[in-house]
């Protein structure tokens, strides 16, 4: 990963923009000693990272991800080192595989007290770039909002019935800020599971079933690593990020945001035009020179 020399000021502008969020240990382990956990994307980055201070603060973690070699190396680590993980590999992206997945689970465990939907697709293209490429907004929208809203369902009449139960959803600052040019389907399909979650929360809080969102800022994983721009912004590190998601695990609030967020959430509504034609002007001071290209 791309690492630079830092100027001064450096982790006060980091915390600024990203939030830093710092859950003592002896705190998560009481919160989350002997539930069950279910973390997805849980193979590489935030959700690794989470999944492994989730184990050690003794939680049980179910991972879940797409790549089965290397969730089961995650799942034996954490298992050597004296937690307890297990690995279910699945393609969220399906949903015969979700139903699957739950009916193991339950079968196996017996319930899930908490699950962290962090499994997500970032793609940043410009829409002249996408004329033929509409699949990649049904994958990004698969990942992001499709399959994480047939996981909660397919657990909620669990923990409805059980009366107890927290999902947290790692989503994006971006959802919260004025939008950016490439970012469209990547941010469009967070926004709609946000949304979603935000509705779905009003009928299960009665039933002891409760909801999180933590508002991630930047996040240097191997999903930012190909955006050369993001390398050289301030952002978290993996287990900076997961610090963040384990909060919302123990303390359960509405959401967690970045400080700068808020105030550019609320400049952005009451400024949106301006907003919207400094944001426009970026794009074509930074978009590259390319030949026209056909829609056939």
């Amino acid at each position: 990963m791309v690492t630079a020399k830092r100027p001064p000021g450096w982790p006060l502008l980091v915390a600024l923009t990203n939030g830093r969020s710092r859950i003592p240990d002896d705190q998560l382990a009481a919160a989350v000693r002997d539930r069950v956990v279910l973390v997805t994307g849980s193979s590489y980055g935030i959700g690794e990272a989470t999944a492994r201070r989730l184990a050690r603060a003794g939680a049980t973690v179910l991972l879940v991800a797409r790549t089965a070699d290397q969730l089961s190396l995650v799942a034996a680590d954490i298992n050597a080192s004296g937690g307890k993980a297990f690995a279910y590999p699945t393609n969220l992206a399906e949903p015969a595989a979700v139903e699957a997945l739950v009916r193991r689970i339950l079968d196996a465990h017996g319930r899930v007290d908490v699950l962290v939907n962090n499994a997500g697709k970032s793609i940043r293209r410009s829409v002249a770039d996408s004329y033929q490429r509409f699949h990649d907004i049904e994958r990004t929208n698969a990942v992001n909002y499709l399959g994480p809203a047939k996981l909660v369902l397919e657990l909620l009449p669990s923990m409805r019935s059980r009366r107890s139960g927290h999902i947290v959803n790692v989503s994006t600052a971006g959802v919260r800020t004025p939008p950016m040019a490439r970012w469209s389907a990547y941010l469009a399909s967070k926004s709609a599971f946000d949304v979603w979650l935000r509705c779905v929360a009003q009928e299960i809080r009665g039933d002891g079933v409760t909801t999180s969102t933590v508002y991630m800022g930047l996040v240097h994983t191997r999903m930012s690593e190909p955006t050369p721009m993001l390398n050289k912004m301030p952002g978290l590190s993996p287990e900076q990020a997961a610090d963040q998601v384990c909060t919302a695990i123990a303390t359960r609030p509405n959401n967690i945001t970045p400080p700068m967020v808020r105030p550019a959430d609320v400049l952005g509504n009451l400024l949106r035009v301006p907003t919207d034609r400094l944001l426009e002007a970026y794009f074509r001071r930074s978009d590259r020179p390319r030949k026209p290209r056909s829609a056939e």
